[in-house]
């Protein structure tokens, strides 16, 4: 579209309203009194022209708005479609939650909600660090997190109605008894992805315990066991 320049018509008023001023002010009954109110004028449109540029307009004459904002750059890709759109949508789920956090007056609900917020950054930042874990969630972004979100939005609704009655207070009776199950099996979710790094700890652990026990760096973890139990007054003794 072609752009054409509009002269702004801020100088003319300012060089008016100092005519104005001026001739309240000062007398005008004589030939030098018109000459230094016109100069006046003049030396206000010129300031007023210095300090206001024309800006582009269309062909409609209508200046363009001005840019808000300049808008959130693009996640970038990671090479993985699924693990895009995890990305994608695990950060509306978080906006979400904090609109309702926002939104929902009853205190023991926020609450939950904030936990659920957390747990569930925990759970996306884990498997954006380790995608191999995608499957492990596929569920939960499936159907756990979206049935979580459309509970607490009906739970919004409902308790903004400021209406009391049976369907009402029965749902929301229902939601407030699920959340603390809801956040649970968040927690559990959470839990779930460290499987594996738990097993292979454990694991090193063990090993580490008995290398360190034949090379006498250590008491064989068998033989204080069995220490252990004859302390107790027991007569099983355990010896590699």
């Amino acid at each position: 579209m072609e752009t054409k320049k509009r002269k702004s018509t801020a100088p003319f008023y300012a060089a008016a309203v100092v005519w104005l001023a001026y001739a309240l002010l000062f007398p005008l009954y004589a030939p030098l009194h018109y000459a230094l109110a016109a100069g006046a004028a003049v030396l206000a449109f010129l300031v007023s022209s210095a300090l206001c540029r024309s800006g582009p307009v269309g062909e409609a004459g209508e200046e363009p708005q001005k840019k808000a904002e300049e808008p959130a750059k693009a996640q970038p890709s990671t090479g993985n479609a699924e693990l895009d759109k995890m990305i994608r949508d695990g950060e509306l789920a978080i906006q979400e939650m904090k609109r309702l956090d926002d939104s929902i007056a009853d205190p023991g609900i926020s609450a939950d909600i904030v936990r659920l917020e957390q747990v569930s950054a925990k759970i996306f930042d884990e498997v954006k660090a380790h995608p191999e874990k995608l499957p492990q969630i596929r569920r939960f972004m499936d159907y756990y997190l979206p049935t979580t979100l459309k509970l607490l939005n009906a739970y919004d609704r409902m308790s903004g109605t400021g209406v009391s009655g049976e369907n009402i207070d029965t749902t929301l009776a229902k939601v407030e008894a699920m959340m603390r199950t809801i956040v649970a099996a968040f927690e559990k979710q959470l839990d779930s992805l460290y499987g594996a790094e738990a097993l292979d700890i454990s694991t090193d652990i063990t090993v580490l315990e008995n290398m360190m026990a034949r090379e006498g760096l250590a008491e064989d973890p068998l033989k204080a066991e069995t220490k252990k139990t004859e302390e107790d007054g027991t007569d099983i003794k355990l010896e590699l």
